[in-house]
């Protein structure tokens, strides 16, 4: 279905090229008309010349040297129909009449100069008994009896059937012309969309090109002239970007590598020291810049090489071996852990470390907003999904939108964290192809579900039908 966007290029063209044929067609059916009736008065005038010609080829000199006019029977006959609709007046070199088809023809004619070698036009009214009007010329002619002034006319009403004719010839261009413009238009339309293909193939595949696939180029073969040269500054706009990418890739992945040696000198130098609280919060203040680091490491990582998602995880093992390894730091957090697991195996196409990496991200989160005392808690579903829920404050509705932004941090967002975790998090959810959701918890908090697509169809079906 073709859309009507006049901003696109496509219709700028076709309203262009509508102009254009409208404008054209005008021009070509105004001449057309003005040339058909300049044919049609032509072809009278030349009629009439014809007649005069033949009158005076009839015309002969008696015995007695006077010229007289002798016209066949099939010419007399249609000066002689009776209803006057063709007059003509012969006139010898004197301006004498010589013969009419009309007395009083003959009385106006005989009044007038004799004719010259260029035909004069004229109009005369109140002539005959058929018609008001008359149209005719004035020719000289030679013949046997000398030059002669032959006037030969027509009643307006003789030309009644040529005038019918071409205004039927206007009234079929009023419909046909329309007819035809719109055909025409339809197929320059259709021309002009298949030669921007092309273009539309380009803006397709330009929409895929992100930060993921900074790789991606655009074919520059077989594009219009016209559109190479932006194709092309395009690419090579993109290697620009792409590099630099990997310069800020590699300049995180390099920091973050530099900076584990020495937090993890300090830490253990930390861990046989012993003092008053200032120690505590300084240890707390090289833990969380530990976590930084070691999520700056997963970014870079993340975005410099395409995680591989090719392996059959089980989440129930993923989830549980996580639960394990974080129980012992949530119970010193204040926290308890608990986990339930799926009656039977949920098994899904991804990275087990990726995956045990996003539910751990959000586990800490949970645990870093819960009150002392509060529960997480941690769910497989046989459809694929895995879901963590916290007794915290919970995540302000206008807030949402960005919670996955990086370095985003909310107002209600605690001194720890750099606003990495949840942003890691999606990205591994992109590359397996899934969905991060959140809701409130009935009781107070958040409920973050990872939506996973499980190999085990029918059971997914039949735990989704349980849920309903």
């Amino acid at each position: 279905m073709i859309r009507l966007d006049f901003r696109s290029l496509q219709m700028r063209l076709a309203m262009r090229l509508a102009a254009l044929y409208i404008l054209a067609t005008a021009v070509a059916v105004v001449v057309l008309i003005y040339r058909a009736y300049d044919t049609a008065g032509t072809l009278n005038e030349r009629e009439l010349s014809a007649r005069a010609s033949d009158l005076a080829r009839y015309v002969s000199v008696d015995p007695n040297g006077k010229a007289v006019l002798n016209l066949p029977a099939s010419v007399a006959a249609a000066y002689n129909s009776g209803d006057d609709s063709n007059i003509f007046a012969v006139r010898g070199p004197d301006g004498r009449v010589i013969a009419s088809s009309s007395q009083k023809f003959a009385d106006v004619v005989g009044r007038w100069p004799n004719a010259t070698d260029d035909p004069s036009f004229f109009h005369l009214t109140d002539l005959g008994t058929r018609s008001d009007e008359y149209y005719g010329l004035s020719t000289s002619e030679n013949s046997v009896a000398g030059t002669l002034s032959v006037s030969v006319a027509r009643a307006g009403g003789a030309d009644t059937l040529v005038h019918a004719l071409l205004r039927e010839f206007v009234l079929d261009l009023a419909w046909m012309v329309p007819l035809l413009v719109l055909v025409t238009l339809i197929i320059g339309v259709v021309v002009i969309r298949g030669g921007l293909k092309s273009v539309r193939d380009l803006s397709s595949a330009a929409a895929n090109i992100g930060p993921a696939n900074t790789s991606m180029r655009l074919a520059e073969q077989g594009l219009p002239s016209e559109v190479t040269p932006l194709v092309s500054a395009f690419n090579r706009a993109l290697d620009r970007l792409a590099q630099g990418f990997a310069v800020q890739r590699q300049f995180t992945a390099n920091a973050a590598h530099e900076l584990r040696t020495p937090l993890a000198i300090i830490t253990a130098a930390l861990e046989t020291m012993y003092g008053n609280g200032e120690l505590t919060k300084l240890k707390a203040d090289v833990a969380r810049m530990n976590r930084l680091v070691d999520q700056l490491l997963r970014v870079a990582r993340l975005d410099a090489v395409a995680l591989d998602v090719s392996e059959v995880v089980d989440l129930n093992e993923t989830v549980s071996s996580v639960a394990t390894t974080i129980a012992p730091w949530a119970v010193a957090q204040g926290c308890d852990i608990a986990f339930v697991d799926s009656p039977q195996p949920i098994r899904v196409k991804g990275n087990s470390y990726a995956i045990s990496d996003a539910v751990r991200n959000i586990v800490e989160n949970a645990i870093a907003h819960s009150p002392p005392g509060g529960e997480i808690s941690l769910s497989t579903h046989v459809d694929g999904r895995i879901e963590v829920a916290d007794r915290g404050p919970g995540i302000p509705a206008e807030e949402r939108p960005r919670i996955f932004d990086r370095f985003w941090r909310g107002k209600s967002a605690v001194s720890h964290g750099a606003g990495l975790g949840l942003a890691i998090v999606q990205e591994i959810m992109k590359a397996h192809r899934g969905t991060v959701e959140l809701r409130d918890n009935p009781g107070g908090g958040t409920v973050f579900t990872l939506c996973f697509r499980a190999l085990d169809a029918p059971s997914a079906n039949a735990d989704r039908s349980l849920a309903a």
